[in-house]
């Protein structure tokens, strides 16, 4: 079986697209579609031929150039089954215990309510990559528009359990603010400290800090923290609810 290659690029003012390609099926998919021109220039680039979309929520910045990259390469159009009203051009709704194979890659599909009501994640176990839209950030995690802390909070659980290994492509380029915030709410924590320096550094350059990793995000980001006795001090909530933690740390967030 190939090596499923990912190609990120820019979008809009703060966004990742995400063109994954299958060299031996010749099947790419885009997950999301902040914008369709960046997308199609991004395939152009590559000379990949687009044969699915991949949404995980209804936000226009996600689902905005579903209905022209559909128009213009024939493509067909995944998305959340509780959100399928909401996204342009669907034609397969997907949830929780949802599969599909991508070439011979088997894909899994989790619900992870929280910043929407039916946002959903896709998980290739097989190549270790997770695209998790906006429900986990690099050191951070979605606004709860839609749905609650506790929904969030399980919902960031699904993707805490997947192998530490897993390459975790999230939708935004939100790394450095998030780590202000965490760095405020987690002062002692050595690994964090380290990273946040480290950040500082590539977007000086002008580097990415997506993708990231499960272990990573374990170690440094507070929003996956919230049941971690350190944590719970460093907040001074030790021995909390771990969801009260987290709406706490989100409520942080929010204001900071």
């Amino acid at each position: 079986m190939s090596v499923l290659e990912v190609h990120q690029f820019e979008c809009l003012s703060d966004n990742y697209g995400f063109l994954v390609h299958d060299p031996d099926s010749g099947s790419t998919a885009c997950v999301d579609t902040p914008d369709a021109q960046p997308t199609l220039s991004a395939l152009e680039e590559k000379g990949w031929s687009l044969t699915q979309i991949w949404n995980t929520h209804w936000h226009p910045d996600h689902t905005g150039g579903n209905l022209e990259l559909q128009k213009k390469t024939g493509c067909e159009i995944l998305g959340p089954r509780n959100e399928s009203e909401r996204v342009p051009g669907i034609e397969m709704e997907l949830g929780e215990g949802s599969t599909f194979d991508f070439g011979a890659h088997p894909v899994r599909v989790f619900d992870v309510p929280g910043h929407t009501a039916g946002h959903i994640a896709y998980w290739l176990p097989d190549d270790s990559i997770a695209f998790v839209g906006d429900t986990l950030f690099a050191l951070g995690c979605g606004r709860l528009f839609e749905g609650t802390a506790e929904q969030m909070w399980n919902s960031l659980g699904k993707l805490a359990a997947l192998p530490p290994e897993t390459v975790v492509y999230c939708a935004h380029e939100y790394t450095q603010a998030n780590a202000q915030l965490a760095l405020s709410v987690d002062p002692g924590n050595g690994d964090l400290v380290a990273r946040a320096r480290k950040i500082d550094e590539m977007r000086a350059q002008g580097i990415a800090t997506v993708p990231t990793t499960v272990e990573v995000e374990l170690a440094t980001n507070p929003f996956l923290r919230a049941d971690v006795p350190a944590f719970q001090r460093a907040i001074g909530m030790e021995g909390a609810d771990p969801v009260e933690v987290f709406a706490e740390t989100r409520k942080r967030k929010d204001s900071f």
